[in-house]
């Protein structure tokens, strides 16, 4: 009650009487941690910094790797920037202030960690050596993460990536490091190999990261965490069958570890692409077999149930982006709106802590919840849910259920609808069998001897949400969410335009394409829109009602203020935008684009001016290979553009082609290297061979040093089976 009395005064602005209040409570305040970051809090917002460093000093003994401290004693100091640059005079006093604060606390690794951030070349240099040798020999996985941040800073990553293969060269050479004469173990080597892998993982150079880990597997085949970063670099290159595979294998290798078991379930949910475009007849094995994978954690009974009562978001997530994928929309509404069910419960379990906080004096605590409260639904999961449902009505009002059922029946013969209905009839009876076998299982008795039923999901599919009469309606509710609690990104202001212009509520669309010009005017997406919304505006009849003729004064008052527009015609405008961005891939897209928006005819011209587009080699270091611009998903979108948009097949095939050389280890693209043209070697081959043909060693070879672990193939064929 006294710490949220003088948290009151200070929240007022009231911040002597605060200081003099905690002073004169002292005796009385039991949370001795907390009256020190009190008080300290409100020294520094006086201005009394000397008093507030000395106190800062104190807590670093108490705790020396806190970085709030570290963060608070720099701005007594008057050495804190935000953005975290410094000039020279700056970075040689906090360089001095870190060196007098190491001496003191030797076993605290903020203190040499805090430095990197700020010191510049050779200095980094060393101190980077110093912070690294001591992880590297104690063989700390985490050490990667921990360094990461520096890849943001400009030349740092390529002094790292010096220093880690000198070091590299002295353990292979000596088996010491460079300044120090007593050997280092052999798990030295491992640890650089593991890091050199991520490193090169991170710089887009993906056949010398797995040349790295696939050495660091031969070195010490036991270790989980190299299976599970084989399987993140392969699933980068875009090779996501592979990267399920090797996830599975480290599953495999410790089952009684939750975090391992999640990031398979992952990879597999990932891997559901391939499986859409390849394995048509069986679109959702990927999606069962993870549901399977995961509900090993759960307890026995009604497992999907008890996914959904641990409120395990990061599942429904996964799991409803991978059938929004396969086109499953009635099975994706039905995850996503599950989590926004978690937020809503979430909402309600608050208020079981109003009494009990007012019961208990726990007012900090209360008022801190409250704050929680206030921003729950700016947090990223929900943020994630609410789009993605926002995008599956948008799909259902494009295709209506009718429309889609119709189409599937036209493109298919009599055979085949007859297999079809045989296939969701047996889907159907084992769902049903499923969930009796659940319900048996998980009605046990209580201690009070009371039976427990859970009742039965009444729409398991989704299928009930699917036939929505208003979808664009549902669409707005989680609209306005997201309008509310993520205005700033730029992703909330995308859908709002998309579901008003569906609408036909024109102004709602332009106060979305004017959000979207004030965060980033130059993001491709908002030029698209911008292009689009002037273009529908131009093709409506003119106003006729009262209403109409205002929000056309509202619009041709407001084109002026947009910067973009000022006297040019959206061509102009279109011309003007690919002038600024001729060498970005994603940019020269949108402006073809709009090219064919504005003018059907100039299809061609559009179609050239994406393959003209050149993938540049990107300015690095070169120590181990080329890094080319142009990455995976903005390829495969320019793919699907190609496709289904400007509807050119000849030139989505020739995309496709070249981009297979760029990504080879892509499944999407069907790279040389990629476990999808592998496994369709392999095929090949075992033919040949039982058709009596010559077997070709270079191919199997090249499949088996591809798939090292050999589960790869077992992993396929048990999806394909079920």
């Amino acid at each position: 009650m006294l710490l949220y009395k003088i948290s009151l005064l200070e929240e007022s602005g009231f911040l002597e009487r605060a200081l003099e209040e905690l002073y004169k409570k002292e005796p009385k305040i039991v949370d001795k941690l907390t009256y020190k970051e009190q008080e300290v809090s409100l020294l520094v917002k006086l201005g009394r910094l000397e008093e507030g460093a000395n106190i800062y000093k104190a807590l670093l003994t108490m705790n020396p790797d806190n970085y709030r401290y570290y963060e608070g004693l720099q701005k007594c100091f008057g050495l804190y920037s935000e953005n975290g640059k410094y000039s020279s005079d700056e970075v040689d006093r906090l360089d001095a202030l870190y060196k007098s604060l190491s001496q003191q606390y030797t076993w605290s690794s903020a203190v040499k960690r805090i430095p990197l951030d700020f010191l510049q070349g050779d200095k980094f240099r060393e101190a980077t050596f110093n912070y690294i040798k001591p992880f590297l020999t104690k063989g700390v996985p985490s050490l990667f993460s921990d360094l990461s941040p520096l890849y943001d800073h400009l030349g740092k990553a390529d002094i790292l990536e010096q220093l880690i293969l000198g070091l590299e060269h002295s353990i292979r050479a000596t088996s010491r490091y460079p300044d120090r004469t007593e050997k280092e173990p052999p798990s030295t080597l491992l640890w650089i190999l593991f890091f050199l892998a991520q490193h090169y993982d991170r710089e887009g150079q993906y056949d010398v990261a797995l040349s790295k880990i696939n050495e660091a597997i031969e070195h010490t085949p036991t270790v989980i965490d190299l299976y599970t970063v084989k399987s993140r670099i392969l699933k980068h290159a875009g090779d996501l069958v592979a990267a399920a595979s090797f996830a599975d294998e480290a599953r495999c290798m410790d089952l009684a570890d939750r975090y391992i078991n999640s990031e398979s379930v992952k990879r597999m949910l990932q891997a559901d692409q391939y499986y859409c475009t390849v394995h048509k007849p069986f679109p959702l094995l990927k999606v069962a077999l993870a549901e399977k994978t995961a509900v090993l954690f759960t307890k026995d009974g009604d497992q999907h149930n008890n996914l959904h009562d641990m409120q395990c978001m990061w599942y429904e997530l996964a799991s409803g982006e991978s059938y929004f994928r396969q086109g499953d929309l009635g099975q994706a509404l039905k995850k996503f709106l599950a989590v926004e069910k978690h937020y809503a419960d979430i909402t309600e379990d608050q208020f079981d802590f109003h009494s009990y906080c007012l019961r208990k004096m726990t007012l900090r605590a209360y008022v801190e919840m409250l704050k929680f409260q206030d921003r729950l639904h700016s947090h990223a999961y929900f943020h994630k849910a609410a789009a993605g449902a926002i995008r599956c009505y948008l799909k259902l009002f494009d295709s209506p259920l009718n429309s889609l059922a119709e189409k599937e029946d036209t493109s298919k013969t009599p055979s085949q609808k007859k297999k079809m209905k045989k296939q969701r009839k047996a889907e159907r009876a084992k769902k049903e069998a499923e969930e009796k076998n659940e319900e048996s299982s998980s009605s046990g008795i209580s201690r009070s001897g009371k039976r427990h039923v859970k009742p039965a999901d009444p729409d398991p599919l989704g299928e009930k949400l699917l036939k929505t009469e208003y979808p664009l309606s549902e669409a707005t509710k989680y609209l306005k969410l997201l309008l509310k609690n993520s205005p700033d990104s730029l992703e909330t202001h995308l859908l709002s335009f998309e579901v008003n212009m569906r609408k036909q509520k024109i102004l709602l669309a332009f106060q979305a394409v004017k959000q979207l010009q004030r965060l980033d005017a130059e993001n491709p997406d908002s030029h698209r829109c911008l292009i689009k919304f002037f273009h529908k505006l131009g093709s409506m009849p003119a106003p006729l009602t009262a209403a109409e003729k205002l929000v056309w004064s509202v619009l041709e008052a407001e084109r002026p203020s947009i910067s973009q527009l000022q006297e040019k015609t959206l061509s102009e405008a279109n011309k003007v935008f690919l002038g600024k961005h001729e060498e970005s891939l994603m940019h020269i897209v949108a402006v073809a684009e709009m090219l064919y928006t504005l003018e059907h005819t100039k299809k061609l011209e559009a179609v050239k001016l994406i393959e003209d587009s050149c993938n540049k080699v990107m300015p690095m270091n070169g120590a181990l290979g080329r890094v080319l611009e142009w990455k995976l998903k903005d390829c495969i979108a320019v793919h699907i553009l190609l496709e289904k948009v400007l509807i050119d097949q000849d030139a989505a095939l020739r995309w496709k082609v070249r981009c297979a050389e760029y990504f080879p280890y892509s499944t999407y693209f069907e790279g040389s290297r990629s476990s999808a043209v592998q496994n369709l070697l392999n095929n090949q081959d075992s033919k040949a061979a039982v058709n009596g043909g010559a077997s070709h060693p270079e191919i199997s070879q090249g499949a088996n040093s591809f798939i090292s672990n050999g589960k790869l193939e077992a992993f396929k064929s048990l999806t394909i089976s079920r």
